[in-house]
């Protein structure tokens, strides 16, 4: 795979804590929002390109076993959201209230 965080995708991704690898991949689902309210398909496409991409790298990180089945979830939502037909209704506000616990908790940790 041709990965855009190629330094993450080497190891580092897994120095970081579950709290840290969302927050960090709120980020880039927080940069899709915003290029898609700017209307600017092309980057709010990269972004969610780098988001799912951090998801994946999330994903098969082998301390999160146990919280695969929520991490999946937020993938499949992601994907329905930006991608398909939204039937899980999601919304901006929704996403960026849900990645907002983990920056701040990540925040709080440092």
């Amino acid at each position: 795979m041709n990965y855009q965080h190629k330094i993450l995708a080497a190891g580092h991704w897994q120095d970081f804590s579950l709290i840290e690898q969302m927050a960090n991949i709120g980020s880039e689902v927080e940069r899709t929002i915003k290029w898609r309210q700017k209307n600017s398909p092309e980057n709010s496409n990269a972004a969610l390109i780098r988001a799912l991409e951090l998801l994946t790298l999330t994903i098969d990180d082998p301390k999160n076993i146990h919280r695969l089945k929520e991490i999946t979830r937020v993938r499949e939502i992601l994907l329905d959201y930006f991608l398909g037909d939204n039937i899980f209704k999601s919304s901006d506000k929704i996403w960026q209230n849900y990645f907002n616990f983990f920056a701040y908790a990540a925040r709080v940790k440092k």
